[in-house]
């Protein structure tokens, strides 16, 4: 896209795209896929909120997408789009695969194989000291070890690897330091390993926000190894994503009498792999080759908006409620195609009557 895009025009009018509200990652790929250019799809964003029954969102100004820019170049970040040369193979297969990434550091650590290390905030000084082990034996040896910068186990892992390859993705803006403990290391990793952000910079991160980074560290990887974790911790719902993307979960066992290790031996329970050293984190991920087959929803070329009808949208809001209905399930009662189904479904969305869940679920708003 940056070829044929000398003047940015089309970069500009994708970032708008995507922080328009009611727009996320899988309305996104509707569009630009239907659309062909993010300036075509914003061009057509009145009218398909028209036919979905309300109002154009708000659409950002190029001048506020240029200002977002200048902030994310003074931090020494900078931006990759999804479809550009480097975006991350593994997680280009999922559905809500982030629309752009801000990079600050070596963004060719992402040519490497990646795993996942994560794990409780609060661990035990043993599980620290193992994290950092795994993670310094694995980049030693030509992983990317991937993490999310919190306390304790993150910590530990970004610390471990540095040296040979560390990637950190952060919940908030590629400006802002958080944990504020971590700062230093955050500055560090954007130098001598790679920062990973999804939102815009000087975001300070939300509990909302770190749900959408935990997809993008389960997404990136081959796998993902939970070290110490609570029974529903942030960590697990890493290695939750992991599972359902079709990548490898991981455990390292602990102590029954030992809250912290619950997470991780339940997970074992139910099929994890039991891991107790480096080796064993590479001999899992071998049969995949560091490629992992991820389930992905196709993207049927949509209609042109002409083409659906009131017949239709009645059809499918008819089957529409406040339980979140499976995608498939509303093309198999309603008895429209799914090519039609999916541009009504994003006329109403931008017109912000219902709402994507995951799993692809919709529900009215």
């Amino acid at each position: 896209m940056t070829g044929s895009d000398p003047d940015g025009a089309e970069r500009l009018a994708r970032l708008r795209l995507i922080r328009t509200p009611r727009i996320g990652p899988v309305a996104y790929t509707h569009l630009i896929g239907r659309f062909g250019s993010g300036v075509a799809a914003l061009a057509a964003l009145p009218d398909l909120a028209r036919r979905g029954g309300g109002s154009a969102p708000a659409i950002p100004t190029e001048a506020d997408a240029r200002a977002e820019v200048a902030r994310a170049v003074r931090a020494g970040g900078r931006y990759l789009f999804r479809g550009e040369p480097g975006y991350p193979t593994l997680l280009d297969q999922l559905d809500g695969a982030p629309p752009a990434l801000i990079l600050a550091g070596n963004s060719t650590l992402l040519d490497r194989r990646a795993v996942a290390i994560v794990g409780a905030r609060n661990a035990s000084g043993a599980a620290v000291r193992f994290a950092r082990m795994l993670a310094h034996d694995l980049a030693a040896s030509g992983w990317l070890v991937v993490s999310g910068l919190a306390r304790g186990i993150d910590t530990a892992a970004h610390v471990g690897s540095i040296e040979a390859g560390t990637a950190a993705v952060i919940a908030g803006g590629i400006d802002v330091a958080y944990p504020p403990e971590n700062a230093a290391l955050q500055r560090d990793i954007a130098e001598r390993g790679l920062l990973i952000a999804e939102m815009p910079p000087g975001t300070e991160p939300r509990a909302r926000h770190f749900p959408h980074r935990n997809r993008i560290i389960a997404g990136l990887t081959a796998g993902t190894v939970v070290v110490e974790a609570a029974p529903r911790s942030g960590s697990l719902i890493t290695a939750r994503l992991a599972g359902e993307y079709g990548r490898e979960v991981m455990a390292v066992p602990g102590s029954p009498l030992d809250p912290r290790a619950q997470g991780c031996n339940l997970l074992i329970r139910e099929g994890a792999t039991l891991i107790q050293s480096a080796a064993d984190i590479v001999e899992a991920l071998s049969p995949i080759g560091g490629v992992a087959a991820a389930d992905r929803e196709a993207f049927t070329p949509m209609p042109s908006p002409a083409d659906t009808d009131e017949a239709a949208r009645h059809a499918i809001l008819g089957l529409l409620g406040p339980v979140p209905l499976p995608i498939d399930e509303l093309i198999r009662q309603s008895g429209v195609g799914a090519p039609i189904v999916q541009m009504v479904l994003l006329e109403l969305e931008l017109a912000g009557r219902i709402d994507r869940h995951a799993g692809g679920r919709i529900s009215l708003a």
